[in-house]
């Protein structure tokens, strides 16, 4: 789109100097994230503050320009792409960690801070803020919160919404407001601050975060139960999860992930077709018992291999198969497609089968790993040609299908973005997905904040409607 001259007057107003950027070099480098979808926006800005983030959405609305919030563009499924053009806004200037309140156990950060900064500003007080993405050392905590990232740790302690007390934030329709408070505890009013978190910069920018923190435990030991078959490691988790020991990891990796971790020499027993990775932590003294409850739990049928870490280079060995699956995958195809479902522990043996089925079918190789505890599996579509990118996009219709069936959702982490935006109908169901656009059309009247992401298009203007929802 072309900017209209007086918006562009008033940008400059807004943003002087740097803060405004509209060379064609600059605005390729913000129209394209992780998911490799890209589109060209029509200017980038990058707010210092509050004020200036509420001065640019009023423009934007008053000029009906679209506006699209980024942090580091680590998204997978093209949230932060540009679709309309518009206006990017980076919140990398916005990063200040504004104060950390140990004795309240609550850190105040704006959006543009790194996850990886704020664990080492955290560090010295023994705290510690449970989000931990693969992207943590560049990903931004506005990022974490638009999108409700989680990681290994969530099976214990919980995603970004599990552990944030409030927010400030500048709706769509112009307006400031604070959702949450201060407090652990609190029941005044809507949950403003679970309504934003997760929704993927469609409905307000966040300009600060109140986070709730954690102490950090300070011993943590790593262990190993790999099994014959999918059921059987299954089987595992859902003893492990109904005992009371509460592991801080607990991982999986599918016979597929297991053999590409053999092939490229890492540590996999050769009789596994499944294998868990599991994390404790607590105080010293209490490791022996969470190991011996954990070992309980996951001894039974089909466990070909039981092995605990004694010290670090033990740990870092029994990581590293892990660690090490997705550079592998990067290997096989550049154009992969890591999406990252949830379904009820005990159906992971039905999804498994189903991704099996489906890489036969479509013949391209198909790896599936991650988050067993809670259900939230990466499954890897690994095309590596042109011929098997249109067969992998195709599967992936099947994948997100087979999810829906097994009572499952789309995301666990990642968000919707564009990537499942078109599925979000059959996930949530007509009665939820009609709320959501009635709270999008209350936050953003006129669509202009991160417009077709995360809700699906309204039906044609014959109908009445306007067009793209989100």
């Amino acid at each position: 789109m072309n900017l209209p001259a007086a918006f562009v007057d008033q940008l400059r107003e807004i943003f002087p100097g740097d803060a405004l950027a509209l060379d064609e070099a600059t605005r390729a480098v913000y129209g394209y994230d992780n998911s490799r979808r890209e589109a060209m926006p029509d200017a980038v800005v990058f707010p210092p503050a509050h004020e200036q983030v509420a001065a640019l959405v009023a423009a934007c609305r008053h000029h009906l320009v679209p506006l699209t919030a980024r942090g580091r563009g680590t998204n997978t499924t093209g949230a932060t792409v540009p679709l309309a053009g518009g206006v990017v806004a980076s919140f990398e200037r916005m990063n200040r960690i504004v104060r950390i309140e140990p004795g309240d156990r609550l850190a105040i950060v704006e959006p543009g801070v790194l996850n990886a900064d704020l664990q080492r500003a955290l560090a010295p007080h023994g705290l510690f803020w449970p989000p931990d993405p693969t992207s943590a050392p560049y990903c931004t905590v506005g990022g974490n919160l638009a999108c409700n990232a989680g990681g290994p740790r969530a099976v214990k302690y919980g995603a970004s919404r599990d552990n944030v007390l409030g927010l400030r934030a500048v709706a769509g329709n112009g307006t400031s407001f604070r959702g949450g408070t201060h407090t652990t505890k609190g029941a005044t009013g809507y949950d403003l601050t679970r309504v934003i978190v997760g929704s993927e910069g469609t409905l307000a920018l966040i300009t600060e975060a109140t986070l709730t923190l954690t102490p950090k435990p300070t011993a943590s030991r790593t262990l190993r139960a790999a099994y014959a078959d999918v059921q059987s490691a299954a089987d595992a988790v859902a003893r492990i999860m109904a005992q009371p020991v509460t592991p801080c990891a607990l991982e999986f990796m599918d016979d597929r992930a297991l053999q590409l971790v053999r092939e490229r020499g890492g540590d996999a027993p050769a009789d596994a077709n499944a294998l868990l990775l599991i994390e404790v932590d607590g105080e010293p003294g209490v490791l022996d018992s969470a190991e011996a409850a954990i070992e309980r739990a996951a001894r039974g049928a089909g466990l070909v291999e039981w092995r605990a870490a004694r010290d670090a280079a033990e740990t870092a060995a029994l990581w590293a198969a892990r660690k090490a699956l997705s550079p592998a995958l990067r290997t096989i195809s550049e154009d992969k497609i890591n999406e990252d479902v949830v379904v009820p522990v005990s159906r992971i043996p039905a999804l498994v089968e189903t991704l099996r089925a489906l890489a036969g079918e479509y013949r391209i190789p198909i790896v599936s790993f991650g988050h067993a505890g809670n259900g939230n599996l990466h499954v890897n579509l690994l095309p590596r040609d042109a011929d098997e990118r249109k067969r992998a996009d195709e599967a992936l219709v099947q994948v997100f299908r087979r999810v829906i069936e097994l009572d499952g959702t789309l995301s666990g982490e990642h968000g919707i973005g564009l990537a499942k935006r078109d599925f979000m109908a059959e996930a949530v169901g007509a009665g939820a997905l009609s709320m959501m656009r009635e709270l999008k059309d209350l936050f953003d009247p006129e669509h202009i904040l991160n417009p077709g992401k995360l809700l699906p298009e309204r039906p044609g203007p014959a109908t009445g409607d306007r067009g793209p929802a989100a």
